[in-house]
């Protein structure tokens, strides 16, 4: 008996004055973890991060509900305050744990070493790029963030592409880490904008999309999307601009563009009429349909659809096929395939950054994004 009575207390986390202390030297030491991490964990991991330590620090939300229009403030105020009376001891252990998941999570990520016969670029942060058997690969390689595509993000893939281009590859892949192809443009592009930054956010980002569209018009080899999993957005608008893609069957394809009050990008509003027709298209673009990738095959924006678990068996062993055939015949009958209607793309291009930059500045979007971020902030 004296036995049982002595355990009974142990299994209660945070019961005692000493552990009540460990507890706090581990909180102490995961605010110093989290400082190490060297990439973004993302907005929704921070909302819940800020939560849990203000509430493990302050306890309940006593903060004042900020404007609805400062929807950075917003959103961390709601994320706080759904933490309702969580004690100030189990947030703490929360806490912990989720930076200790954080940490393993990116050790576990760490890239291997390349092979002898592969050439790996190591100057990007967002990408993976190698080279290997005359493919070069380029890897959407924000997994944490399902490779939402930052500003950062768009400069390397842009610069990847240019140097795939000029390398002694045959052919060039992009495809995505983890689960998600892409989830498309990242929304934090948007945030800690002020009011007067507004004119130049939407200007700048405007010239960033042209040029980044623009490198996937002007690529000139073969360019094959693998698409190993959901694709949003920018990441499904460009599809129309490569020549091959392939699908897991797990693969979707959604691009949300009224849904978050702007328009379509990548050439989409003149290349997916054109690939599927007016009516599917207007389905997609227009009404924010999202497609299964046997739909997006049936309906001509993918080339063919492969069972996910032997998905990357069965394309890898047909791209190195691909890629054996003499480099500088692909090269001339992709760039005369796509001359016909170069100049053509190029004006879609600018008339569809065009219109997105003045969407990115009516209130209807900043609306619409506002929105979205609440909804995130509801932990």
């Amino acid at each position: 008996r004296r036995a049982q009575a002595v355990c009974i207390p142990a299994i209660h986390l945070h019961m005692t004055a000493a552990t009540m202390q460990v507890s706090q030297k581990d909180f102490e030491k995961a605010q110093e973890q989290l400082k190490l991490l060297k990439k973004d964990p993302g907005n929704e991991t921070k909302l819940k991060l800020y939560a849990l330590f203000k509430q493990a620090t302050e306890g309940p939300c006593n903060s004042p509900k900020p404007g609805m229009l400062d929807f950075v403030k917003k959103a961390k105020w709601d994320a706080w305050n759904s933490l309702g009376n969580l004690s100030q001891d189990n947030a703490r252990q929360k806490y912990t744990e989720l930076v200790s998941s954080l940490v393993s999570a990116e050790s576990a990520g760490q890239k291997k070493d390349a092979s002898p016969e592969e050439s790996r670029y190591d100057e990007y942060e967002t990408i993976l790029v190698s080279t290997k058997n005359n493919i070069t690969k380029i890897t959407f390689n924000r997994p944490d963030r399902k490779n939402a595509i930052n500003h950062k993000m768009y400069r390397e893939i842009i610069k990847a592409l240019e140097e795939a281009g000029k390398d002694d590859s045959t052919i060039a892949v992009i495809t995505g880490n983890g689960d998600y192809y892409s989830s498309g443009n990242d929304l934090n592009n948007f945030t800690n904008i002020q009011p007067g930054e507004m004119e130049k956010m939407a200007k700048d980002g405007a010239v960033l999309l042209k040029e980044f569209v623009g490198h996937f018009i002007d690529f000139p080899k073969p360019l094959i999307a693998v698409v190993n999993g959901p694709a949003i957005g920018i990441s499904v608008t460009v599809l129309g601009l490569c020549d091959i893609v392939y699908a897991s069957d797990r693969a979707t394809f959604h691009s949300p563009f009224s849904q978050l009050g702007q328009s379509p990008e990548g050439c989409s509003s003149y290349l997916f009429p054109k690939i599927m027709g007016l009516p599917k298209a207007n389905e997609i673009l227009l009404f924010n349909k999202k497609l299964t990738a046997a739909e997006a095959c049936a309906q001509g924006l993918v080339t063919e659809v492969f069972p996910d678990r032997t998905f990357q068996k069965e394309v890898w062993a047909r791209l190195e096929a691909y890629a054996s055939l003499p480099k500088n015949s692909l090269a001339v009958s992709k760039q005369l395939l796509r001359s016909m209607e170069k100049e053509k793309l190029h004006a879609v291009n600018s008339k569809e950054c065009e219109v997105l930059k003045e969407r990115w500045l009516s209130d209807e979007c900043v609306n619409a994004i506002m929105s979205f971020f609440q909804k995130k902030s509801k932990l």
